[in-house]
């Protein structure tokens, strides 16, 4: 049992510069739980509401004052002194007091501070190391999760010089996080050169830390990505592979899909998918059809079973009810948990048990603003993805996940 002594929350600055939160949660025993919450860009119709200001005059109506006012005064009223059993009884708190489907009242970034704050005192409380007490939420047995690294940006992540979003890299054979750190390493500074002399572009990120040449399709993405693998010394597919982030419902518009120059419509979306994947190292395709297209979703999973990954973001937005309908028409075969698109702990934990029920493939994924708090490494070991999404080997706050990896597979003697 744990008594919540006050929470409260500032508002801080995300890897964008965009305003975010951190809340603060401290129990009755003194024990202190701090949480930053992520933000994203490319973001689902169905997401959880992020509570902004709508005040021009700061941060371009960004501001998030209102939300950790929200976190500081109603709930803190809501929740001080009282006890909480578990994270579940804390979150079904919040929810219950937010009282909209899309926790639009209080904002979702303010009720998943509190969510995750909680959790991080509870550890504390508990004497343990996060990532066994988020195991212990979720049931899981901790384990470390590939990682799919950024390599090329597009899409939202890099201004749209190409359709497409993210290009990513994995080491199928890697039997540690500081080996495949050590190989993306290599790919990325391959790329990192063909850059200037392809492009005469020096060393540009985009929101994520992959590479943003401009590109003059989709296919030429692919092209390079197989290209700086080779250069770096290694095979694809039997040593690095690719997964990639089509991001599709930010190309669909009047029932077609404007990519590369070309007006497709959904057989001829998943034929083009089909062709990449039969043409390059691709072992995941993710969002790879508008959001709202279930039909094309149930028609690519056709083709691509057995394959690929199907991947689900926008179209499952780590909401349980979305979940259910994909597993039922067979519109995809794994999940991108990302927690602040549903907004508590507890829901993305449902989330995660019906995926892992469905005999799904689960990847923990960050979102383009992040900042350098670590929990998501730690959620990742503990609910035992199959993959970890953080975004490039570039900026300190991707780093820090990936290094929060490296010290859990050195000190707490964590594997694959």
């Amino acid at each position: 049992m744990s008594r919540i002594k006050s929470v409260s929350a500032i508002e801080i600055l995300d890897s964008r510069g965009r305003p975010t939160l951190l809340a603060n949660c401290e129990l009755s025993d003194g024990k202190l739980g701090r949480a930053s919450v992520p933000s994203g860009a490319s973001t689902g119709s169905a997401e959880a509401l992020e509570l902004r200001d709508r005040d021009p005059a700061r941060y371009a109506g960004l501001g998030c004052l209102k939300a950790a006012e929200n976190v500081s005064q109603e709930i803190n009223r809501a929740i001080a002194g009282r006890d909480f059993a578990s994270q579940e009884a804390l979150d079904r708190c919040l929810i219950d007091l937010d009282g909209t489907d899309n926790k639009s009242r209080l904002g979702a970034n303010a009720i998943l501070s509190v969510s995750m704050a909680f959790a991080r005192a509870q550890a504390a409380q508990r004497g343990l190391e996060l990532h066994r007490h988020f195991a212990d939420i979720a049931g899981t047995v901790p384990r470390l999760p590939k990682p799919m690294i950024n390599l090329y940006s597009g899409g939202l992540h890099a201004g749209r010089q190409v359709a497409i979003q993210d290009v990513q890299v994995v080491v199928p054979g890697a039997s540690t996080i500081q080996e495949t750190l050590t190989i993306v390493s290599d790919v990325f500074r391959a790329a990192a050169k063909k850059l200037h002399e392809n492009y005469n572009m020096r060393l540009l990120t985009a929101d994520e830390g992959g590479l943003a040449p401009p590109f003059a399709s989709s296919q030429e993405m692919f092209l390079e990505a197989v290209r700086a693998i080779e250069a770096a010394g290694y095979k694809p597919f039997d040593e690095v592979a690719l997964t990639v982030d089509v991001a599709a419902s930010h190309f669909f518009e009047d029932g077609f899909y404007h990519l590369d120059g070309e007006r497709l419509d959904r057989m001829s979306m998943v034929n083009r998918i089909d062709e990449w994947r039969r043409e390059f190292p691709i072992v995941s395709v993710e969002d790879g059809m508008d959001e709202a297209d279930w039909d094309g979703w149930s028609a690519l999973y056709e083709r691509l079973r057995g394959t690929a990954m199907i991947l689900g973001d926008d179209l499952l937005c780590t909401n349980p009810l979305r979940i259910r309908r994909a597993i039922d028409e067979k519109a995809a075969d794994s999940l991108l948990l990302k927690v602040n698109q549903i907004g508590t702990l507890t829901e993305a934990a449902q989330a995660l048990e019906l995926a892992s029920a469905a005999g799904w493939k689960v990847v923990v994924s960050a979102r383009s603003g992040e900042t350098e708090d670590d929990w998501l490494a730690d959620l990742a070991v503990g609910w035992a993805g199959d993959y970890i999404k953080v975004g490039s080997i570039t900026q300190s706050e991707r780093l820090a996940k990936y290094n929060r990896l490296l010290q859990l597979e050195h000190y707490e003697g964590l594997g694959f």
